[in-house]
């Protein structure tokens, strides 16, 4: 598959694809990450706020180590901060905290593309990790039938990442609303300054759906379910 110049031009664009999505979430956070919010309240604090306006009472909140490593773990319900965010007053840390809260909202109200995604976790990660091995030994072996298992369980990691897509931009859409709502986002430069730092975010999931769709239709066109047979 390496010498396939379609093969090569979808990784090629999804890796270009990728790094300028990242690139701009890293730009925006840095540039909003010097603009303290006029509620001066740390990430931590601005995550307990909306958590205790939500009527959520049992979400942890700990600190985690990395770069823009924030989570929400629904199992044990906690709300991991990175420390650019859980000790930071700046507009990117409101942005990104109230996001994460976002996802504990979801959990709490039982949103359902949050319900669907996590029923699709283990079945996409299985496919993900050997959907690739078995459409080339099909492939390759002429075993078209066992490439279009492949192509299935690779489906079921595509799948996954387009129900993720919903669950981000609507837990993005709760922190626009809730932050200025509640006095932790203050006129119109911090609201756009939190708008900017999601909708930035919100390209790397877009470029991760782009990148599987795409090597999703390639492995449907070389496993014969699309364009006839390949040989």
């Amino acid at each position: 598959m390496i010498f396939d110049p379609l093969y090569l031009l979808i990784l090629v664009a999804s890796g270009l694809l990728g790094f300028w999505a990242q690139l701009k979430v890293k730009g925006t956070f840095h540039k909003w990450s010097r603009v303290t919010t006029g509620a001066r309240m740390t990430g931590a604090e601005v995550a307990r706020e909306i958590l205790h306006e939500s009527g959520i009472f049992d979400v942890k909140i700990e600190r985690v180590h990395g770069f823009l490593s924030d989570h929400y773990d629904p199992g044990s319900k906690t709300l991991r901060l990175s420390p650019d965010v859980y000790d930071s007053t700046s507009v990117a840390a409101a942005g990104v905290a109230a996001h994460e809260v976002g996802h504990a909202i979801q959990h709490a109200r039982q949103y359902f593309p949050l319900q669907v995604r996590s029923f699709l976790a283990p079945a996409a990660a299985f496919g993900g990790n050997i959907s690739i091995y078995v459409i080339i030994l099909g492939i390759i072996t002429g075993a078209l039938g066992m490439a279009k298992i492949g192509v299935l369980l690779f489906g079921l990691s595509t799948l996954f990442v387009l129900v993720t897509l919903p669950v981000e931009f609507d837990a993005s859409n709760r922190a626009k609303r809730l932050l200025p709502a509640l006095g932790l986002a203050q006129g119109g430069h911090e609201v756009s300054g939190v708008r900017s730092v999601l909708n930035a975010a919100a390209l790397t999931y877009v470029a991760a759906a782009v990148s599987s769709v795409a090597m999703l239709l390639y492995w449907m066109l070389r496993a014969g379910l699309i364009g006839g047979r390949q040989e």
